[in-house]
């Protein structure tokens, strides 16, 4: 891709994602006033003629209540992000009695955290669909306002047609840095009725960026039980994530040359660990 083309390609995302945010908030004219914008501008903006200067996307973000990079991912992660109430759910937590006192602790480090980690990563599991096989999923953190969250997707090639997939999971959550490691909680958005749990430690290989650690997560129904599996990250670089991002996203040979040395050394053999006795999970 091109540098003409990833920039008409973020200038698609951003009106995409914009005209739904107005849709979704009455009269663009009442829109246009309250962010203080130009409405000549804002329809230039919808029409993917321009992009936004750096200010005008901080006025637009702060209006609708998300962080300015959220504004070019592809329209249909942005609607997922938006119609499952995602955003609205962390505020919810954040007003919670209860989980006050919690969030207080985890927002003292989230400020003062770097965000050296802030990103797109290869994301590798063992996956028990397909046992044997090692599932790579996309994975993206990001900051929005006062947390880091993420979003990470999984697809499970069909084995009578490769090029066609027979599950695709997407989930989003948020980090909390602490101690030197990385806490994550999720929610899958597609069936919503999985939650997932995972701690990760930051490692730097040479100049390769890793981090590894383990998830655990349970579903609603004990039809899918509950497992626990190690988990490596490899960092590809800054932004969200973008249609080529999502195409390296299926089920790979566990000697496949693509996946780094150092992800098949920390995964080790299929390990796979079902609690209660009870079958692997559905990955």
């Amino acid at each position: 891709m091109t540098m003409h083309d990833d920039t008409a390609l973020l200038a698609e995302n951003f009106a995409a994602n914009l005209r739904f945010l107005c849709e979704r908030s009455g009269s663009i004219s009442d829109v246009c006033r309250k962010m203080k914008i130009n409405r000549q501008q804002v329809n230039k903006y919808m029409s993917g003629a321009h992009i936004p200067s750096v200010q005008n996307r901080r006025l637009i973000a702060q209006y609708f209540g998300v962080s300015p990079e959220v504004l070019f991912v592809d329209n249909e992660e942005f609607r997922m992000l938006i119609e499952g109430n995602y955003f609205h759910a962390l505020e919810t937590f954040r007003h919670a009695a209860r989980f006050s006192s919690f969030l207080e602790t985890s927002l003292l480090h989230q400020r003062a955290a770097s965000d050296v980690h802030i990103g797109m990563y290869d994301r590798y599991q063992y996956s028990s669909i397909y046992r044997g096989k090692i599932l790579r999923s996309a994975f993206c953190l990001y900051r929005n306002r006062d947390f880091l969250q993420h979003y990470y997707i999984e697809r499970f090639p069909s084995f009578d047609r490769p090029t066609k997939a027979d599950y695709v999971f997407k989930y989003h959550g948020f980090t909390i840095p602490l101690e030197g490691r990385m806490f994550s909680v999720d929610f899958e958005v597609g069936q919503k009725n999985e939650m997932t749990f995972g701690i990760y430690a930051p490692v730097r290989r040479s100049a390769k960026n890793f981090m590894f650690g383990i998830t655990s997560g349970i579903a609603a129904t004990m039809l899918r039980p509950p497992y626990a599996t190690k988990v490596a990250m490899h960092y590809q670089g800054p932004g969200m994530l973008q249609k080529e991002h999502l195409k390296r996203v299926t089920t790979l040979e566990e000697n496949d040359p693509s996946i780094p040395v150092e992800v098949r050394q920390f995964l080790g053999s299929d390990e796979m660990l079902p609690r209660s006795g009870l079958a692997g999970p559905r990955r």
